[in-house]
């Protein structure tokens, strides 16, 4: 690229991705190059384009965060090749973020900026676990601290923050809760007053522990509290705010192993009934552009009787070739659809062609029984899917003497070179087959405490493959189906 590009300090918000702001989300959709915290949700990186360069600095799998003037370097560099880089950011971009120090590095060069604020945990973090900075006759003011200083050792000036009205916050200090606790009582504020320390904020694993101040560190190290966590000590914190209000399955977890489009709808369901959800692993689907086989089929589409869809992901390759092509859509008029189920069905509906056939069961199996039952044999099938579908589809339609075509639109694409992990979640989802093997294939493990839903026969076939066994089927092969199953899941342990 050619000339000076920009670069948009964004703050990312405390937690769950969410907390962002409009003008954030609207930012990262422009972005060239993103480079992020790990502290960040990564379900952020999804409203990046498709091809932005994603770059961590954060500490992740062992590997030390990238020290602040190689980051200060790196924004500069991205930004001189001429792309819009946003930078992103836990929090705020200006409260303990270092937005500061990498402005005046950008400075130095002339390079243009913007800054998007961000939720910042110093009042936030309080905040979700019910307790207020401030309040009414109790506490006029809040002070934000930081709880170690450059060189990681305890922070300064405890004996002007033992004098102060109002409450503390410290950022970033549980490493140094002790020496905070005991410099505070040393310096003449109260063993009694009332601390709190909120552990992973607006997470699934969020936990709160309150105490005397004097008691503080010892009931933190009961509990085994982890960082990232905030310190809150003053009168407020005797408060307890938490909402009253909660969706079912908040605090649950849950990741599911499919395609963007396969996931989109089950995991905007989740997250309506407050969980933590999102998509895991890399799995992807690509067109085989290069494709006689469906443009012969396509030519000649009056030939057959039925288009039959077995996936969202087939149906959108289909309509999106039409679309292309400026295919006449009046051709298909005397050609009955089937779907195999209502995800599947929508897709097709928004483009005006509504299906004839939906099974009960909205599997592979099911599909090829009810077509085998509807179709006669002088009728003839169009399949339209991936080039890894089930073949239990054809094997009974040529079992009942069913002319079919079967056509390829799109084919799975397996994660290469990522790093191995264990997947620790309430709840890990399978939606495919291809899900299944990329997830195996690439190492990956499931967590001792985590529960695995698949949807299908066919999947749980998969999945016996590499001796899993113990697994859960919802009834119903939906989005729908899972969400209730998790909820009766959740419901049984209360």
């Amino acid at each position: 690229m050619n000339g000076k590009g920009r670069v948009i300090l964004i703050g990312a918000g405390c937690g769950r991705y969410d907390l962002i702001t409009l003008r954030g989300i609207n930012a990262l959709k422009e972005c060239d190059t993103v480079v992020y915290d790990s502290l960040i949700d990564e379900r952020l990186l999804d409203f990046c384009p498709k091809n932005a360069e994603k770059i961590c600095v954060g500490k992740r799998a062992g590997r030390h965060s990238a020290n602040q003037e190689n980051i200060n370097k790196l924004l500069a560099e991205k930004a001189l090749q001429g792309r819009t880089v946003a930078r992103l950011k836990g929090g705020d971009p200006f409260v303990f973020g270092r937005g500061g120090e990498e402005i005046q590095f950008l400075q130095k060069y002339n390079i243009m900026y913007s800054i998007i604020p961000g939720i910042s945990s110093s009042t936030a973090a309080a905040e979700l676990a019910g307790i207020p900075v401030t309040h009414r006759d109790i506490s006029r003011s809040f002070h934000v601290i930081t709880g170690h200083t450059s060189k990681d050792i305890l922070c300064e000036n405890l004996d002007s923050y033992a004098k102060l009205d109002g409450t503390l916050v410290f950022l970033m200090g549980l490493s140094n809760l002790e020496g905070i606790a005991e410099g505070l009582i040393q310096n003449g504020m109260s063993g009694d007053v009332p601390a709190a320390v909120i552990s992973k904020c607006e997470s699934p694993n969020q936990r709160t522990v309150r105490a005397r101040l004097c008691d503080i560190s010892n009931a933190v190290k009961r509990e085994r509290l982890e960082p990232p966590a905030v310190i809150v000590v003053g009168d407020t914190a005797d408060f307890d705010f938490s909402p009253s209000y909660k969706l079912p399955l908040e605090n649950i977890s849950v990741a599911v192993t499919s395609t963007a489009k396969t996931s989109e709808k089950l995991i905007k369901l989740l997250e309506k009934e407050g969980a933590y959800a999102r998509r895991l692993c890399g799995l992807e689907v690509r067109e085989i552009c290069e494709n006689p086989a469906f443009d012969d089929a396509l030519n000649n589409v009056c030939e057959y009787d039925w288009l039959v869809f077995t996936s969202p992901n087939g149906a959108e390759f289909f309509l999106d070739r039409l679309r292309r092509q400026r295919f006449d859509v009046r051709k298909l008029g005397q050609i009955k659809l089937a779907a195999i189920g209502g995800g599947t069905a929508e897709i097709l509906e928004s483009f005006g062609l509504y299906p004839e056939l939906v099974p009960n069961e909205f599997t592979t199996e099911c599909l090829a029984k009810t077509l085998a039952e509807q179709v006669s044999t002088e009728e003839k099938i169009l399949i339209l899917r991936s080039a890894d579908g089930s073949p239990r589809l054809t094997e009974i339609l040529s079992e009942r003497g069913v002319s079919y075509n079967d056509i390829h639109l799109y084919e799975p694409v397996y994660s290469e070179g990522e790093n191995p992990f264990q997947a620790e979640y309430d709840y890990l989802i399978f939606t495919s087959a291809s899900g299944v093997r990329n997830f195996f294939k690439s190492g990956h493990t499931v967590g001792d405490e985590t529960k695995i839903i698949c949807i299908g026969r066919i999947t749980a076939d998969t999945l016996k493959e590499y001796n899993i066994s113990d697994f859960m089927i919802p009834e119903e092969y939906s989005a729908e189906g899972i969400v209730n199953l998790i909820k009766e899941e959740e419901n049984a342990k209360i």
